[in-house]
């Protein structure tokens, strides 16, 4: 393929539209477009000097700081591959993602530099910090093809060790794209607030890529805490937001102590089923429509959303963004793709400009993942007749009952209507009689017994659904992307993984 095209040009092309034009704001930070696409430049220019070349991956370990943009657009301008380090990893953790990736180089943030020191060392390559990446611009990015990998992103998964998936400069670019003109209506003149980490491709691809595609201001907040995000919100003038469902409970949460609420026009949630109790008070306090959507790493991330040209339904995850399908098939075929007819529950797959090419190193997983053109996603869900998409669960969270199947999230939104259930995650555990039980691990709000849970769950879904055991907890444990890790609790109240 002769064509170019480079994820570079995100940060490129507003510098050279709207080169004044406010690009970041961190802290007492306030960098154009112009000035940072000339800060990337100079850091890619330092990294050809280093030995980069095009097509080496780069490793980058950074929190939601100024450093991460700048040293990102660089590895990208030097023709090179941004190999995203998870920040809650452990040397070893770090360790085998930069050897399973083949980076040759990791730039570490000082935050994290003893993880990352160690880590390097015992890969074997080198270590840079942000501030030492110093040089001579480079003129202009290194062109290129639409289809070389621009980012590795490892997932996590629910098992086995975590899996790169590579995605190219098309999808990454036709994501951003089809976000920021297609699905969201983003205006030039908003400003995002990027709480969302940026190693993660919800933040990267959703709070950032797209907002720099129509030259717009991302605000970056490096942890996010729900009463500081309100705060920075309404004195930076905040329109937009992005989260997972965790970051919105904490803002209702936090909301009624502030003084002053930001003037929110447009929020995007991803990453987990949004209970809809929540979606409609955080309409109601913050004044601001909020759009549920649906993706995976292997999708850019950006599959399905409501969107406001087809009308948006709360509790679904609306319909395919352009250029993307979205169906349901047969879980139980391997080698083939059997879609299943309108309304029946099945394996959600995905096929379209956001798939990404692959996983590092693993034909025989990408042959699996991959069937004829469709991404297998391992979550199961409906679509209406109007191609309204609903995520059900994961196929490996649903819980197995005495032969019956229970998915958890179904059963997490009938409790969260309790008045004194302020969180919960629904698991299931090994049980001798029925295979799997159903527990029900709750943060409240208020005095509570478990056996007033139990009996709300019996009147609000059936009888094989509600959960029979109700552990408290005064909090859930959280991803970095505020996800609730459902493995930690299953290895707590179960035993198991």
């Amino acid at each position: 393929m002769n064509a170019t095209l480079s994820l570079a040009s995100i940060l490129a092309e507003p510098a050279r539209r709207r080169p004044d034009h406010l690009a970041l704001i961190e802290g007492e930070q306030r960098i154009t477009f112009a000035d940072l696409w000339r800060q990337a430049r100079e850091q890619a220019g330092a990294l050809i000097a280093r030995g980069v070349r095009p097509g080496d991956r780069v490793a980058l370990l950074c929190p939601n700081t100024a450093d991460f943009p700048r040293a990102y657009f660089a590895v990208l301008a030097a023709g090179a591959t941004v190999v995203p380090v998870h920040l809650l990893l452990t040397a070893p953790e770090m360790e085998y993602v930069l050897r399973d990736s083949g980076a040759t180089l990791l730039i570490c943030h000082p935050m994290v530099a003893e993880t990352g020191a160690a880590a390097a060392e015992a890969a074997g390559i080198d270590l840079v910090a942000p501030t030492e990446l110093t040089g001579e611009a480079i003129a202009a990015f290194v062109s290129r093809s639409p289809l070389d990998t621009a980012v590795v992103f490892y997932t996590s998964g629910t098992t086995g060790t975590p899996k790169g998936a590579e995605l190219s400069h098309l999808n990454m670019v036709m994501c951003a794209t089809v976000n920021t003109f297609d699905a969201n209506e983003i205006h030039r003149d908003d400003i995002a607030l990027g709480a969302l980490p940026l190693f993660h491709v919800f933040g990267q691809t959703v709070s950032m890529n797209s907002h720099w595609r129509i030259g717009a201001t991302l605000v970056l907040q490096p942890r996010f805490d729900a009463a500081a995000a309100i705060t920075l919100m309404a004195a930076e003038r905040v329109t937009l937001f992005h989260g997972v469902p965790t970051m919105y409970s904490a803002l209702l949460g936090a909301a009624g102590d502030m003084p002053e609420l930001p003037p929110l026009r447009l929020c995007i949630s991803g990453g987990a089923a949004l209970p809809v109790s929540v979606l409609t008070d955080f309409e109601r306090v913050f004044g601001a429509q909020v759009l549920e959507g649906y993706g995976l790493s292997e999708t850019s991330p950006t599959a399905a959303v409501n969107q406001p040209i087809h009308g948006t339904e709360p509790g679904t995850v609306g319909h395919p963004v352009w250029g993307v399908d979205v169906e349901i098939a047969d879980p139980a075929i391997a080698d083939r793709i059997v879609l299943l007819p309108v309304g029946e529950t099945g394996e959600v797959v995905v096929r379209g400009h956001n798939v990404f090419s692959g996983y590092t190193g693993r034909p025989e997983a990408t042959a699996a993942a991959v069937v004829d053109g469709w991404f297998r996603t391992g979550d199961l869900g409906t679509r209406d007749a109007t191609g309204r998409i609903r995520i059900v669960d994961r196929i490996k969270e649903m819980i197995l009952r005495g032969g019956f199947n229970v998915y958890p999230t179904e059963v997490e939104a009938a409790l969260l209507r309790h008045p004194r259930i302020a969180q919960v995650a629904v698991i299931g555990v090994p049980d001798e009689h029925y295979g799997e039980e159903i527990v029900a691990v709750v943060v409240p709000d208020g005095d509570l017994t478990g056996q007033e849970v139990i009996e709300f769950g019996r009147r609000q879904v059936a009888r094989y659904k509600y959960p029979r055991r109700v552990e408290f907890v005064t909090e859930l444990p959280l991803g970095p992307t505020h996800k609730v890790l459902k493995r930690a609790l299953r290895r707590r109240f179960g035993g198991t993984e």
